[in-house]
């Protein structure tokens, strides 16, 4: 998993970045930008996967400004 750009919904790692967002969103609708981030990558960390950095502060800046359950494969 060097390739850290993910442009499909068929690659396997969306199905582990989607419960990475999923998690997130259930507890940090109410917190900072600053910590939504940190949780973010924390929780994509924990998980093994590389993201990009354009795929990380989209997910973040989602989860700030809408929260709630979204399919990741939209926002890639």
């Amino acid at each position: 998993m060097n390739d850290n750009t993910l442009t499909s919904s068929d690659d396997p790692r969306v199905e582990v970045l989607q419960a990475v967002y999923d998690r997130v969103v259930s507890y940090e609708e109410s917190a900072t930008p600053e910590v939504i981030r940190a949780e973010l990558d924390k929780a994509i960390d924990e998980a093994g996967i590389e993201v990009s950095e354009e795929t990380r502060q989209a997910l973040a800046t989602h989860i700030d400004d809408r929260g709630g359950r979204e399919d990741v494969a939209t926002l890639l």
